[in-house]
């Protein structure tokens, strides 16, 4: 944790004292998630491809009307965001989801609420992870696949190109997220190639089922 610490202090000095989006500390190890995903693609994902996102998101809103904006309201105006705002606005938020989601825990458990719902919409755990691989499988190219629940309070499967999410204005499946995972070779590739499958299947088992039983209720209970 200490070569993570460090990292985030560089990070943060290297930053303007203005600037509206920071990183967050990996809230575990890089070596922490191994076999799973190992620590150097944690390493090249965390500490360059995000800290880009966030770097690059700041250069891109100084000095604009964007600058003060959270990054959910800047999703609300995605249809009109220059690229290079939305592309790493939403590189920022999905890596944020992404880390919190992941933990090399053995004891999380889904919420009895949680539970009911998933089985209610997809007939249980076990179906939910078959389809829920099966829409990441069908994302060609970059992306990300996405539980998220509809302004109608249901649970939804969705996937999004790029550095896309459910709470875009402008995507065809809208909602809030509350678990997503990052289909961009960069987050596998070196452990897994191309086997985009196995990858998927690896994540199963480093997720971190408190964290989205508690973004499940916040979400419900609004």
């Amino acid at each position: 944790m200490l070569q993570n610490k460090i990292l985030i202090v560089m990070l943060a000095m290297s930053l303007s004292v203005s600037a509206q989006f920071v990183q967050k500390p990996l809230p575990f190890a890089y070596n922490a998630l191994e076999p799973f995903i190992d620590s150097q693609t944690m390493e090249i994902h965390y500490s360059r491809h995000h800290a880009g996102y966030v770097k690059n998101l700041n250069d891109a809103v100084k000095g604009t009307a964007y600058e003060k904006m959270t990054l959910e309201q800047l999703f609300s105006k995605a249809s009109t965001l220059p690229a290079g705002v939305r592309n790493n606005a939403g590189g920022h938020y999905n890596h944020e989801m992404f880390w919190s989601i992941l933990t090399p825990e053995k004891n999380t458990k889904l919420s009895a609420e949680l539970l009911k719902a998933l089985t209610a919409t997809f007939g249980g755990l076990e179906n939910l992870k078959q389809k829920l691989n099966k829409e990441a499988l069908s994302r060609f190219g970059s992306g990300w696949v996405w539980l998220y629940v509809s302004d109608k309070k249901q649970l939804e499967i969705s996937s999004t190109a790029n550095q896309d999410n459910p709470l875009m204005a402008d995507v065809q499946q809208k909602g809030t997220p509350i678990l997503g995972i990052d289909l961009w070779e960069h987050a596998y590739y070196l452990k897994y190639q191309n086997k985009r499958a196995d990858y998927l299947e690896a994540v199963w088992g480093i997720i971190n089922w408190n964290e989205v039983s508690d973004r499940y209720h916040s979400v419900i209970i609004k």
